[in-house]
């Protein structure tokens, strides 16, 4: 049995993710911070929590194979406007969590000899920028600088450490855009991503002939750079 936590697998790309993963034959363990059908509920965000649920989780049911961090928030603004709590609240969720949720899962995982799989759902905007976005950006980047790092720690342990880093995609983040037609006509394929499309790259991922792909971020934005 491989076990597989996805943070943040409640709606959107978690859950596409979630049911691609299970789909492949993993057993999948979702999360989320209060959907009743998760199961797992802790905030990515609280160190504390998210270490005693993962352990309590871990004890058990044994340790994860792999890990898709996928869970994260984002508060847009223009810099001038962004406030300190906008800041921190994007910053802890989506780059501070990545330590939160992994710190506990990593030991097991090596000294079970596990040789396991962890990807971190990054963005576009970690990778370029994006006005209005400096505190998203902020967080997206670090974790690409994050992957890289603990990539090369893992990588003799046959552990796997990437990043996939989704463009604009139909989600409900992207409901929010104020002038849809603008943005399509920016991206070269003309449209926005699919939550399935994202997933069946983590899934591709999460398989035996990827075991040589480590240290990556892979891009799914439709040509958008």
């Amino acid at each position: 049995m491989k076990r597989v936590l996805v943070t943040g697998s409640s709606r959107g790309i978690g859950k596409a993710i979630a049911e691609r993963l299970r789909a492949d034959g993993f057993t999948v363990t979702t999360h989320a911070l209060k959907s009743p059908s998760a199961d797992l509920h802790f905030d990515v965000a609280d160190r504390d929590g998210a270490r005693r649920a993962l352990e309590e989780d871990i004890a058990a049911n044994g340790p994860f194979h792999g890990v898709v961090l996928n869970a994260g928030v984002n508060a847009d603004a223009p810099f001038p406007a962004l406030e300190g709590d906008m800041w921190d609240k994007v910053i802890d969720t989506d780059l501070t969590g990545f330590y939160n949720v992994l710190q506990p899962i990593v030991m097991p995982m090596v000294s079970n000899r596990i040789r396991g799989r962890i990807v971190a759902i990054s963005s576009v905007s970690g990778i370029v920028g994006n006005r209005g976005q400096v505190n998203y950006s902020a967080a997206k980047a670090g974790v690409i600088g994050a992957v890289k790092a603990l990539a090369v720690e893992l990588a003799k342990r046959g552990i796997t450490v990437n990043a996939v880093a989704p463009g604009i995609i139909d989600t409900d983040m992207a409901a929010s855009i104020a002038e849809p037609e603008l943005v399509r006509k920016a991206i070269p394929m003309r449209r926005f991503g699919t939550c399935e499309e994202v997933a069946a790259v983590v899934s591709f991922l999460f398989r035996e002939e990827a075991a040589y792909v480590t240290r990556q971020v892979i891009s799914v934005n439709g040509g958008l750079f």
